[in-house]
């Protein structure tokens, strides 16, 4: 065994805290195991564990072994503690320098501390002493003072008591004389009237005055006595809270103990409900009779009791809870059915005797006899119900300006400013809010419950808001509220919401009426019914009615102007529905229309009637108002020309192809008189045939009025334009071919006079072709044309009135040169086309590079030019002319 382990293992005895060298001894020398004091109190298990730990500790060591191992110990430790001694002598020799020096450190700091307790203590005494006394003589200093506020308040409740006594004592005085000056029921009217004139405005109007100055006071009595006992929480706010404030921030003391005042509480009760009595009476009375200068009296009581803003929300409350009981009783059915009852209200119908009618038990709806009664006695009701509303809507408004306008003497203070504190509105908007809210539940309550409330309202919804009409106009002049066609008050735009219920079933009812004149004329079930102009009326009166009925409200007109709208976009798609618009739809071949003209004549018949009386309504409407219906009003004339235009242009497009073989004539051959010359052209006869047909079978079937005299118009001067295109290129063209040109002039101008004719010959509308202008001047001036010299076609004195693109057209068709379609390989009727769709400039400009063109290629090819040189020289003299 080691030193080392040997150490551990023997020292660890002697390391506890709790050896004891004479213990440890007299257990040697008994040969007894050692245990620790501490050890010895444990349990047997403890023993045993401490036997086993201790070493070297058992009866057979005696005492020489024992005596042998304490000396190897003793010298084993001191070879340890010599060898931490060699090993850190520098360090403890350091260790024990610093100690040395802390050390006179320490006595230094010991030194100060003392000299630092004796000053403490020194200033402890200096304050101390200062300090209690100061104490004691603070706490009988407040005692003074709590005792000088309770005599100051005891003395200034003293002397309001006794004010108040002389106040009270002078309103009973005046309200004797009041008494005593009221005129007796047994009076007349003219002694009431007499005596209103004398005593009324001299003694009695000064004594009112008197009496309410006399509350005023005796409320600010009151508030600053309350402030003065309870303290100034309890009397609200008010000038008598002001004045004590500071009082009753250092008092605590109940002055109710004090017999002087205790005396006299009661009577300051008293007159509290006394005067508080009065103060309402008063506010209720201003309010009845709107006297703004009694009801700013009871307010500047109200307010000098420190009661104004609960006296305020209380009115509020009454007022919008009488509100909402007048709106009640009008929907009430039981006494709806009372009134009926009455003979007042409406007489039985003559043709029933008394016993047919039934009374036995009150009804909740009318029967088909007493329908009329109740609806007269609910109409009755709603007119009172709104007149009371106005009666009330007034009240509150004078209320609220007095509110605006009063302020208090002293403070300054707007009651409204101090009315708001506990109110969330102002007044106003309290009673617009209670009454819409109203409004909206018992109307939407009672329309659930009764079907005829509801029928009734919803059928006579315009009778209703004229009602609110005239509640607007009552209260306008009170208020600040305004209801017009351009301007319209938050508080209107409310109420009026409160009756969408019932402004919704009368536009439901409206969209009804205007659906089935749509489905009168566009049914729905799939069969392709034939509209009239009747239907398209009836639409168009429907839609003026609905506007009309509705036009004296802004808002009303227009929730029905957007309902108009709804309904007109159903005829625009019905109507679409209807509308042929496959090639049968312009198909001219006849003899008679085709089932698909004969259906779109119907339907653009029936848009153009609805949508020339819808048009008229912005005559009588506002710009506003017509700006929501005016898209679905030029949308059924969109819808109209849809049928129309293409029409229109297969009318054209068959009249031209008709006019362009005229060049299937030979108009350069020489006359043959065996032949019958003379008469019209046979492309002439199909024209004339085919007017007739467009005008007796087409045109006819449209009943338009004014847009078929321009469809006429448009399409005889199509005709004129597009013949004289035509006969200005026609080559070859010979001298009989003239005269056989000016033959089929004269038989078009004939056509197309009677293509012209409206109605009976004996009524002519546009027949004449003067009416037609520049193009029927220029078929006239084309006859002398034809016939012109060569040198004479450059002269504007010969060829005025027509345009220098014919005259060039001609100048070429009589020399060699070749015309602007031949030159580039179009057809006649594609070069006629092409004039119609560029303008004259363009085509002045084709023709003269074609000028250009035949010059370069006869100098090309080596032809002689001589021979178109005239016609080049007066073609280019008709094309200076007319250049600007």
């Amino acid at each position: 065994m080691s030193m080392s382990q040997m150490t551990q293992s023997d020292y660890s005895l002697f390391a506890s805290s709790a050896f004891d060298a004479n213990e440890y001894a007299n257990a040697t020398l008994s040969g007894d195991p050692y245990l620790p004091s501490s050890d010895s109190k444990t349990s047997s298990t403890g023993k045993q564990a401490s036997k086993l730990s201790a070493p070297e500790a058992s009866a057979k060591d005696d005492i020489s072994l024992a005596i042998s191992k304490l000396s190897l110990g003793i010298e084993d430790v001191s070879k340890q503690i010599k060898s931490l001694v060699t090993m850190h002598h520098e360090d403890l020799l350091s260790q024990a320098a610093n100690v040395n020096q802390l050390s006179g450190s320490l006595t230094s700091v010991k030194s100060d501390l003392s000299d630092l307790d004796s000053l403490v203590e020194k200033l402890r005494c200096k304050i101390s002493v200062p300090y209690h006394s100061l104490h004691i003589s603070l706490s009988r200093l407040q005692k003074f003072q709590q005792a000088s506020d309770i005599l100051r308040r005891t003395s200034r409740f003293v002397i309001l008591a006794r004010r108040l006594e002389g106040q009270m004592a002078e309103m009973d005085g005046l309200n004797r004389i009041n008494d005593f000056s009221d005129p007796k029921p047994s009076e007349t009217a003219a002694q009431m009237s007499s005596s209103t004139s004398t005593s009324g405005t001299g003694i009695l109007g000064d004594t009112g005055d008197d009496r309410d100055r006399t509350i005023a006071k005796a409320a600010l009595s009151i508030a600053e006595l309350v402030t003065l006992i309870d303290g100034p929480g309890t009397a609200g706010s008010g000038i008598a809270a002001g004045l004590i404030v500071e009082a009753g921030n250092k008092g605590s003391f109940n002055l109710r103990s004090i017999n002087a005042i205790a005396s006299r509480i009661p009577f300051i009760e008293d007159a509290k409900i006394t005067v508080t009595n009065e103060m309402e009476n008063m506010v209720i009375t201003g309010l009845s009779t709107l006297n703004q200068s009694l009801l700013a009296s009871s307010l500047q009581t109200a307010y000098n009791l420190g009661v104004l803003p609960n006296q305020v929300q209380a009115l509020m409350v009454e007022l919008s809870q009488d509100v909402e009981d007048r709106i009640k009783r009008a929907f009430d059915l039981t006494a709806i059915s009372k009134d009926a009852n009455k003979d007042g209200i409406a007489s039985p119908n003559p043709g029933t005797s008394t016993g047919q009618q039934y009374k036995s038990r009150v009804r909740t709806e009318p029967t088909n006899i007493t329908a009329s009664q109740w609806t007269a006695a609910l109409w009755i009701r709603l007119e009172k119900m709104t007149e009371e509303m106005a009666d009330c809507c007034i009240k509150v408004y004078t209320l609220e300006k007095v509110l605006k306008l009063k302020r208090d003497t002293v403070s300054q203070t707007v009651f409204l400013d101090e009315a708001m504190t506990i109110l969330e509105n102002k007044p106003s908007a309290t009673f617009w809010t209670a009454l819409s809210r109203a409004l909206e539940k018992h109307g939407r309550d009672s329309a659930r419950g009764s079907s005829f409330i509801q029928q009734t309202l919803s059928t006579g919804y315009p009778k209703l808001l004229r009602l609110f009409h005239e509640f607007f106009a009552k209260i306008a002049v009170h208020t600040d509220t305004i209801y017009s066609p351009t301007n319209q008050s938050p508080e209107t735009v409310l109420v009026l919401r409160s009756l969408t219920h019932f402004e919704t079933l009368y536009l439901s009812r409206s969209a009804s009426k205007l659906n089935e004149a749509i489905a009168q004329a566009f049914p729905s079930n799939g069969a392709r019914a034939s509209p009239s102009s009747n239907d398209g009326v009836n639409i168009a009166r429907t839609v003026t009615n609905e506007l009309d009925s509705a036009r004296f409200d802004p808002l009303f007109v227009r929730a029905v102007a957007k309902t108009v709208v709804s309904g007109l976009n159903t005829m625009i798609s019905r109507a679409d529905y209807l509308i042929v618009k496959d090639r049968s739809a312009v198909l001219l071949s006849g003899p008679s229309p085709t089932p698909a003209q004969v259906i779109n004549s119907s339907v653009a018949t029936c848009l153009y009637h609805c949508h020339s009386r819808l048009v008229k309504l912005s005559e009588e409407y506002s710009d506003a108002l017509f700006q929501v219906i005016s898209p679905n009003i030029d949308k059924i004339h969109a819808t109209y020309e849809h049928i129309i235009d293409p029409l229109l242009t297969a009318i054209r497009r068959e009249l031209g192809a008709i006019i362009a073989r005229l060049h299937r004539n030979d108009f350069g051959k020489s006359s043959d008189r065996a032949a019958g010359m003379g008469g019209p052209s046979f492309y002439m006869k199909d024209l004339v045939d085919k007017l007739s047909y467009i005008k007796m079978e087409v045109l006819s079937r449209f009943l338009v009025e004014g847009d078929n005299h321009k469809w006429v118009m448009s399409i005889v001067k199509f005709v004129l334009r597009t013949f004289v295109l035509h006969v200005s290129i026609a080559q070859p063209l010979g001298e009989s071919g003239k005269l056989q040109l000016t033959t089929d002039m004269t038989e078009l101008e004939f056509a197309l006079s009677v293509f012209m004719v409206e109605g009976s010959q004996s009524q002519k509308r546009g027949g004449n072709l003067e009416s037609l202008g520049d193009e029927y001047r220029l078929l006239r001036a084309m006859r002398p044309l034809l016939f012109l010299e060569n040198r004479q076609l450059a002269n504007p004195v010969y060829t005025s009135g027509v345009p220098p693109l014919i005259v060039l057209h001609h100048i070429l068709v009589r020399s060699p040169l070749p015309l602007p379609h031949s030159l580039h390989g179009w057809q006649e009727a594609e070069y006629v086309r092409w004039v119609d769709e560029h303008s004259e400039e363009e085509a002045r400009t084709l023709i003269e590079g074609g000028l250009a063109h035949w010059e370069k290629m006869a100098e090309t090819e080596g032809r002689d030019p001589k021979e178109a040189e005239e016609y080049i020289s007066l073609a280019r003299t008709v094309l200076y002319n007319a250049s600007p």
